[in-house]
């Protein structure tokens, strides 16, 4: 449903995103997280055909988003990260404007207003100015802008960005019910916004993709091997050294002591599954093992080691370059 070939753009010197590629399958909800400034609205635009990309190509819906921008905005639907109100106006009139600007026939105007008040829980809002709204109202008329002329794609900007935590959870039980009927970008730096709403994950740094992968899969694994907790009784002062006698155990950290327990934190690395080892080391050595676990990576844990990662290799790289330049003077 869409298709994003090697996007660069460039304003001047800064390059905001560069050689980004990625496929939005039909019905699909696709989270693209990132920090601010990441190139994530960047993204969104092109792909909206607010501006052209400096390089690459960009297909949505079948059509050229450079070459046959009004096919693909007669086909997506753009929530910003400010959304366009008219705020003197009444929450009917403005879907009724929004909607004669979308080309919807004029016959249909009055059952697609019915339709998205209801789908965004407008209701009873429709004679209400947009400016005596709340936020979330206000947000909710933003989503229902951008669903007024059915479109097969949605496109939004940090939809829940400003809203109370009641609004949140409104919000993404609403974008959650749009899977299946609309294909969805769903673009945001709050981590937990991915893993509650979306089926798959693009993570961008510094204008460049890092990941892609669904959230269960990318909190299921690590790059660095596993985390195991255990909890265990006893003298555990030479834990360590015992477990460091296994090659794949990279660190154990001891936490303070509970009610005569203690837990243990085993970072290992390898994909060898060595909790039978450990759990029969420390049996053998005499302590009381109460519980052993996988501890379950975080998407905020992913999301950071994999921004650290390319930052100490960028560092790298540079290194390497300077050491080159120096060399050949």
């Amino acid at each position: 449903m869409i298709r994003a070939e090697h996007l660069t753009k460039r304003y001047g010197w800064h390059t905001a995103i560069e050689d980004v590629s990625f496929q939005v399958e039909k019905g699909e909800v696709l989270g693209f997280l990132g920090p601010n400034g990441a190139g994530k609205t960047t993204t969104m635009r092109i792909l909206a055909g607010f501006f052209p990309a400096s390089e690459g190509r960009a297909v949505v819906a079948g059509f050229d988003v450079f070459e046959q921008p009004l096919e693909v905005k007669r086909r997506v639907g753009y929530l910003p990260e400010n959304p366009p109100l008219y705020e003197a106006m009444t929450v009917d009139a403005y879907l009724r404007f929004v909607a004669s600007i979308k080309g919807v026939n004029r016959a249909a105007v009055g059952s697609r207003l019915l339709e998205v008040k209801a789908r965004c829980g407008l209701e009873e809002e429709g004679q209400r100015l947009i400016k005596h709204l709340s936020k979330g109202y206000k947000q909710r008329v933003g989503l229902a802008q951008a669903l007024i002329h059915k479109p097969e794609i949605l496109i939004l900007d940090e939809p829940t960005i400003g809203l109370d935590p009641r609004q949140i959870i409104e919000v993404r039980e609403l974008i959650k019910g749009l899977a299946g009927d609309h294909t969805v970008i769903l673009s945001t730096h709050i981590l937990p916004e991915v893993s509650m709403t979306c089926q798959r994950v693009i993570i961008i740094n510094k204008g460049k993709i890092v990941a892609v992968d669904t959230p269960e899969n990318l909190t299921g694994q690590s790059a660095s091997g596993a985390m195991l907790e255990l909890e265990v009784g006893g003298a555990v002062e030479n834990l360590d050294a015992l477990l460091r006698e296994f090659p794949q155990v990279r660190s154990v950290s001891l936490g303070e002591p509970q009610n005569a327990h203690r837990t243990v934190l085993v970072e290992t690395e390898g994909e060898e599954d060595v909790r039978h080892l450990i759990a029969q080391k420390v049996i053998e050595s005499g302590l009381e093992l109460y519980q052993l676990k996988k501890k379950s990576v975080s998407l905020e844990e992913v999301f950071v080691q994999l921004t650290t990662e390319e930052e100490k290799e960028e560092e790298e790289e540079k290194e390497e370059k300077g050491e080159k330049e120096e060399g050949e003077e």
